[in-house]
């Protein structure tokens, strides 16, 4: 039974690691603050023009202009087949390269220089994956499908070979014990463990895509996202909010087919 000396040393234990979290807190408040400052956050003469503009480009926006509804439905289609494409084709990319940058799988050289490379494809934005495409392969859907897929192995192969990783090391040398290799391993034992986590984070991969792919068209790669460049330099604002409702209701449905798979297939016991 603890004594009242080892009670109070605890209670002052506890109150210490309070006073410090709330330090903590403090100076991230304080350092976010400083940052916000910088950027002319607090200016209220900046803010006040700020939502003035807002609310006169918001006004603009309506009514939507119905008329150029089948143009947009059509390049909306082509942006989800884009993200679609873009994304399995990434994820077929991505699964080997997450196996081999496991470090309970391969030696730390392997594992370096796949996580480098990993690392290095995930710096280069999407946009920026899309100019390089449309300089390779040429203006179109390609380009954006090209893109997605490059920016797709980035995320998700890092994400695969963390997931990989946290299987229970204990199990895997019990399989390991027996003989198995790594195929075996990956195949019997890593999949099964990770397969609801890895397939989860490609449906999340697919919402996202769809909405990064609207504007892989503001440099030529497909979709929607050149209709969006064109009504936007004509202050055709009425049009945008067109494509704006379009793409919301493209999002939300994608929102609720991710649900409906995650609920029926990826939550089961």
């Amino acid at each position: 039974m603890a004594g009242p000396g080892s009670l109070a040393g605890k209670g002052r234990g506890a109150g210490l690691g309070r006073w410090r979290d709330l330090g903590g807190v403090l100076a991230l408040l304080l350092v976010m603050g400083w940052v916000l400052g910088r950027m002319g956050f607090f200016d209220p003469g900046r803010l006040a023009g700020g939502l003035a503009n807002f609310g006169r480009f918001a006004a603009e926006l309506f009514p939507p202009d119905p008329s150029v509804l089948p143009v947009v439905l059509s390049s909306l289609a082509e942006t989800v087949e884009m993200a679609f494409a873009g994304t399995l084709l990434g994820f077929i990319l991505s699964f080997p390269l997450g196996v081999l940058g496991t470090r309970t799988l391969f030696p730390r050289p392997v594992v370096l220089a796949v996580r480098l490379l990993v690392a290095i494809i995930r710096t280069v934005p999407s946009l920026l994956w899309a100019v390089i495409m449309v300089i390779v392969v040429g203006l179109g859907p390609l380009a954006g499908t090209l893109a997605l897929a490059v920016y797709t192995v980035g995320y998700l192969a890092k994400l695969y070979a963390e997931i990989l990783e946290g299987v229970d090391p204990e199990v895997l040398e019990a399989v390991r014990g027996l003989g198995a290799r790594r195929r075996h391993l990956v195949r019997f034992v890593l999949w099964p463990e990770a397969a609801n986590t890895i397939l989860s984070q490609l449906l999340f991969m697919l919402e996202y895509n769809i909405r990064s792919s609207t504007v892989l068209g503001l440099v030529g790669a497909g979709g929607i996202g050149f209709y969006m460049q064109v009504y936007i330099s004509t202050l055709a604002y009425g049009r945008l909010a067109t494509v704006l409702l379009a793409v919301l209701a493209v999002v939300l449905l994608m929102d609720g087919l991710s649900a409906w798979v995650r609920r029926h297939y990826l939550l089961q016991g």
